[in-house]
This record gives structure tokens, sequence and C-alpha cells, in this order.
């Protein structure tokens, strides 16, 4: 989601290179890309891989993910309506179609919800008695079926979801609808959340997971403790995203921080090594805006943590628990 704001079209290329080299095969991106929303940058993520791909020849060997973006996120650039009604999955489908270069996506997901619940920052639900939404559930799903049937699309998965929308989907299932396959939220050692409630149904129902921003936009490296982020790193480019800084977040990065140093490890890949020991996790969905970070990113694959270091961030944990929801 960096790639057409802060990585050229080059770089993104040379990244993509880099990790099908080091044997990664599956590429997560959205039609809203890249962050943040701008109508002169948006599509410009997927028609970089569209070109990657074309150039390359090797679509067969990869797994390509993308996402619809849902409503009231101040993207009327992106269509109008923004729902899930079946015209605007239809839009989103072939436009990603054409900007990926390509005959299908292997996993078609839902940005986030239509209705109103608690997602991106939001720790608790607060219910809208007035609230326009009505379960749609059945609806959505049967349009996606069709588009399954179509060959448009392989598979479908949910983002920024709660259990009661998984639940949702999972119920229709039941009745003959498409089963979802993965649900992508954010999941790090600052926002464990999906642990309380999600982890369960995940694994009860055989559905991936998918961890987006495993570094908190990059707090969980360290480089905004020690002061060696640069000026162009996300944060410091873009003022608005303040999800992972605040004061209660600071100070439990410090402490998992403190850890890292404690036992010679990299915090990066420390706190990637976490989330891929956590038995409900599929894989973290890494982003890197240099091949020195992504390089680094890659390598946590061969860290294994210790039953003493796990021991040392749960007891973290337990004193500030999901501090950036």
């Amino acid at each position: 989601m960096t790639w057409g704001q802060q990585n050229t079209e080059a770089e993104a290329h040379e990244q993509l290179d880099f990790a099908i080299e080091k044997g990664i095969n599956f590429i997560d991106c959205a039609e809203m890309y890249p962050v943040p929303a701008n109508p002169n940058t948006q599509g410009r993520t997927e028609t970089y891989i569209g070109n990657w791909l074309a150039k390359k020849k090797n679509r067969e060997d990869l797994i390509i993910a993308t996402k619809i973006a849902g409503p009231s996120r101040n993207m009327d650039h992106i269509r109008k309506p923004l729902d899930f009604s079946k015209k605007s999955l239809e839009e989103a489908i072939n436009k990603s179609l054409t900007r990926l270069q390509t005959d299908y996506i292997d996993l078609f997901q839902l940005h986030w919800p239509e209705r109103n619940t608690n997602y991106f920052g939001q720790r608790d639900y607060t219910h809208k008695e007035n609230e326009a939404w009505s379960d749609n559930f059945a609806e959505v799903l049967n349009n996606l079926e069709g588009f399954v049937k179509a060959g448009k699309i392989r598979h479908i998965g949910l983002s920024n979801e709660t259990p009661f929308g998984v639940m949702r989907c999972i119920e229709e299932s039941r009745k003959g609808k498409l089963k979802i396959i993965s649900v992508q939220n954010p999941f790090s050692l600052i926002n464990r959340k999906d642990e309380i409630g999600l982890s369960e149904i995940l694994q009860r129902e055989n559905i991936g997971y998918l961890a987006y921003s495993p570094l908190g936009f990059g707090t969980l490296t360290g480089k905004y403790l020690n002061g060696t982020a640069d000026e162009n790193s996300r944060i410091n480019q873009f003022k608005q995203y303040t999800r992972y800084s605040s004061k209660p977040a600071f100070e439990a990065t410090e402490k998992y921080y403190e850890i890292a140093k404690k036992h010679n490890l990299s915090f990066a890949q420390m706190s990637l090594a976490f989330i891929l020991q956590e038995k409900f996790v599929t894989a973290p969905i890494i982003g890197a805006t240099s091949l020195e970070q992504l390089s680094e990113n890659i390598e946590s694959s061969n860290i294994s943590l210790s039953k003493e270091i796990l021991k040392e961030i749960d007891a973290v944990h337990n004193q500030i628990p999901n501090p950036a929801p």
C-alpha cells in the first residue's frame, strides 16, 4: 500500500523481484491503495503490480489478493455509492482485473463492513438505533458467488471484521452460501484484541487469518523510539496516522523493545516472529519501503521465540493490553 505514494513503480518491481526470489508467493493490495487515499493516486498499487505481472508472466505461480472499499471513509472518488451491491462489486472487480492485467483474482476481500461497528482504531462498539444498514449478508455472498462462478474471483474474504460479521457469514455458508476463507485484521504486539473472541471462531471454522500492520506502521521496529526514522517514514509524512502513537501504545512499545534488546533480537523480527508463532495466524501482511526492510521482515520467518521470551511478552501485554486497537 506504499507503492504509488512512498514508492515508485521501479522500487515496487524491485521489491517484488526480491520477495519472489525469497519464496514469497502471496501479494495483497486494494483498489483504494496507495495510502493515504487520494483521487490522484488511487489504483496505482494495482497498476504497478499488473505491469510487473505482464512483464514477468508468472501469474499462475502467485496468489493475488485485493479488496473493495466500503462506505464512509471519504473516498467517493473511487465510486458512488461505496457499497457492496452487485453493481459496485462488478465495477470494483472489473477495474481491479484491468489494473492487475489478469483474468482472475485469487482472493477478493470486503475491505471494511458496510455497517456501523468498531474498526480502524475503535476499541468499543457503540450501537446506533437509527442506523440505515440492514442485514444483507446473504445478498452480498450470493452476488460474490456469481463472480466466482463467472471465473473472475476464486475465493472471498473479509477485512476489518468483527466476530459478529464473521459468524453471520458462517451462518449463511451453512445454508449453502459461499464460504469465506480468510479474515484480514490488524494484529500486532500492541493490538491482540482478536485473540479474545475471533481466534476461537477462526480455528473452529477453519478460516485463515491475515495479520495486517504487524509492525504498527513501523513503530514496532523501534525507529520512532531511537530516532532513526527518516522524514519520509509514513508516520513522519502523514501526521493523521495516530493509531499506533498513543501514550499507552508508546509505553508498551518501549517495553517490548527492551525485551528484544535483552535477547539480542531485531525488534522488527521479534514482533513478526511473535505473530508467526500464533496458532490462528495464517500469515502477517508485511510491507516495506526499502529492500533492507523487506529482507529483515522476511528473515523473521527463521526466528523462533523461546518460552522465556513469550512469557516476557505476555507480561507486558497483561500490563498494557491492546493499546492500539
